[in-house]
């Protein structure tokens, strides 16, 4: 049992330190665009930044507070681009990307309900929130790119 709990422990360390390269990612690429829309993309990014911070302090409080783990103070892999599609498209696949692995991790946490007494419901909330966050990301994203929802499907 309590390898199982250290098996989602590892796997929101993992998001964790997506959210903390996020957060970093979307603050660094803010200070890249320019141009005459430029206010309000780099404005867009930076409350994005904002969100991925709060994202990360949750998951660290999950971790901590309620399974006894140790927060990761790693950074998942960063990407780089100059343009503003090009940081627009990297971000997007980035959000699809923590979409796709929250799905994951919220299965485990439904998965080990059972074991999860006294911390189940603040985790399967807790993450699930942060999934409709990132889900939100990749339409404001979507959106700046100019792309129909087809569009980011195929992409």
């Amino acid at each position: 049992m309590a390898n199982r709990i250290q098996e989602l422990v590892d796997m929101l360390n993992k998001a964790l330190e997506m959210e903390q390269a996020a957060n970093v990612q979307y603050l660094s690429m803010a200070e890249l665009v320019d141009g005459l829309n430029a206010e309000p993309i780099m404005e867009r990014l930076q409350e994005i930044a904002d969100d991925e911070r709060e994202h990360a302090a949750k998951l660290r409080t999950l971790i901590n507070d309620y399974l006894d783990g140790v927060p990761s103070m790693a950074l998942a892999p960063t990407k780089k681009a100059s343009t503003i599609e090009e940081i627009l498209k990297a971000n997007l696949k980035d959000e699809k990307e923590a979409v796709d692995y929250y799905d994951q991790v919220h299965a485990k946490i439904v998965e080990l309900k059972g074991e999860l007494a006294y911390a189940y419901h603040t985790l399967e909330h807790d993450v699930r929130h942060i999934l409709t966050e990132e889900q939100e990301h990749i339409a404001e994203l979507r959106r700046l790119l100019g792309w129909s929802r087809e569009q980011m499907l195929k992409w």
